[in-house]
């Protein structure tokens, strides 16, 4: 193997910048311009979707010192404290609070190989040495610039940035293939249910109804009615059961896989095909919302006390669980709030008074027929996922060490075991 030199991050790179020392004027309504801030940066990725958004003037302003670009590296300086990810979108965003931002020089560095460095336990462990704070753990901004990192030459930084940019790109690739897939189900469900352009709509009446006009044969019911809210399920005390928290719920999409187990306690209860829904400010508006699809059949789950958990029971697992993301029901549900302000909860009487147009039983088996298929590809690309990143998680440390020569690395074979195990 050849040699590796520790270099200051100052030598890899031609600029640090920190960001504007106070927090930048937001707009209500979404603008071209993004404020970038901790939670947005996370194992090596930044997020410029879930983002507050600032005017023109602002933009200007708080990008005086440098526009960020794809492949600029962001650190977030306090909490949390540590997290890198490297910017991949050309949109037009600017640093918020507590995040610093390293612009690679190709000609030092690979920049991929500078993130992941940044990433691995000898950077890491670093920065514990150069954070501050016995509260809350920060990094102060000129221990920004003392960071050294262990480089091999150019070349081999270039082949182990490949080797790990190529599992973050097929990760990246079914995270996008998710989004579709669950958007197409989504846009069935508006299409049938909301519409009311299903198959054959054309030939069947609308008849007035609670609701308004529907479909010929279908009925209008309360949301309660058509849907069990928190269903009774018995637990058995005297064995661990998969736990769901919180933090476990997507707040774009529908996975939610257990992070632990328990034997006993309160909270909710769910089984496979079960939707978990927020109940709780600000959860519910960041959109929590999760189709429990990561547990065998007749297999008992726990979870947050601050879920509710809906089942279809005139309708199926798919509708209920599209019908948790539609705007109008979480508004709904959001106008049912009750409590002290800031923990404010969803009331379940709350359901009592949300009418849903019900299909007849064909056209709702029918719909389940269409759209399982479309969330079950989405388990399986989850589950990808997650063996992908266990992959990349293993190889990183060793490989930004030189524990591993990463000529000697066949990542097709490694890609081909992992997904298949």
């Amino acid at each position: 193997m050849s040699e590796w030199i520790d270099r200051s991050i100052t030598e890899l790179c031609v600029a640090v910048v920190d960001c504007v020392n106070k927090t930048a004027p937001s707009q209500t309504e979404p603008t071209p311009f993004k404020m970038l801030r901790t939670p947005n940066v996370r194992n090596g990725w930044v997020d410029t979707s879930n983002v507050k958004y600032v005017d023109a003037p602002t933009y200007k302003k708080w990008t005086r010192r440098m526009v960020p670009a794809p492949g600029d590296i962001i650190l977030t300086r306090e909490a949390p404290f540590g997290d890198v990810g490297m910017l991949r979108s050309a949109d037009r965003v600017f640093l918020g609070q507590r995040l610093v931002m390293y612009r690679p020089d190709s000609s030092e560095c690979d920049p991929h190989f500078l993130m992941y460095s940044m990433m691995g336990p000898t950077v890491q462990a670093e920065l514990k040495s150069l954070g501050s704070g016995s509260t809350v753990e920060h990094l102060r901004v000129p221990d920004c610039e003392k960071i050294t990192v262990p480089c091999p030459p150019l070349s081999e930084q270039q082949k182990i940035g490949a080797v790990l940019r190529a599992l973050d790109d097929l990760v990246e690739n079914n995270r996008r293939r998710v989004e579709l897939l669950e958007q197409m189900a989504r846009t069935i469900y508006r299409e049938w249910f909301v519409h009311f352009r299903y198959p054959g709509h054309a030939d069947v009446p609308l008849v007035d109804s609670a609701l308004g006009p529907i479909p010929q044969g279908w009925s209008a019911e309360s949301a309660s009615r058509a849907i069990a809210i928190n269903p009774r399920i018995e637990l058995d005390r005297t064995i661990d059961h998969p736990f769901i928290s919180m933090g476990d719920l997507d707040e774009n999409g529908m996975s939610c896989r257990p992070s632990n187990s328990r034997r006993s306690g309160s909270g909710s209860r769910f089984e496979r095909g079960d939707t978990l829904f927020a109940r709780i400010t600000p959860c519910l508006q960041n959109g929590k919302t999760g189709l429990v699809q990561s547990l065998d059949r007749g297999v008992v789950g726990m979870g947050s006390t601050e879920f509710i958990v809906l089942r279809g029971s005139h309708v199926g697992e798919a509708y209920t669980y599209c019908l948790a993301r539609e705007s109008d029901f979480r508004q709904h549900a959001i106008a049912s709030m009750s409590g002290a302000s800031g923990r404010q909860r969803v009331r379940n009487e709350c359901f009592d008074t949300y009418i849903i147009p019900v299909p007849d039983r064909t056209l709702s088996e029918k719909f389940e027929t269409i759209a399982t298929p479309l969330l079950d590809q989405v388990r399986t690309l989850h589950d990808e996922n997650d063996k992908l990143g266990s992959l990349r998680d293993a190889l990183l440390p060793k490989l930004v060490t030189g524990q591993i020569d990463v000529s000697e690395l066949d990542l097709d074979a490694l890609v081909s075991e992992a997904v298949a195990s």
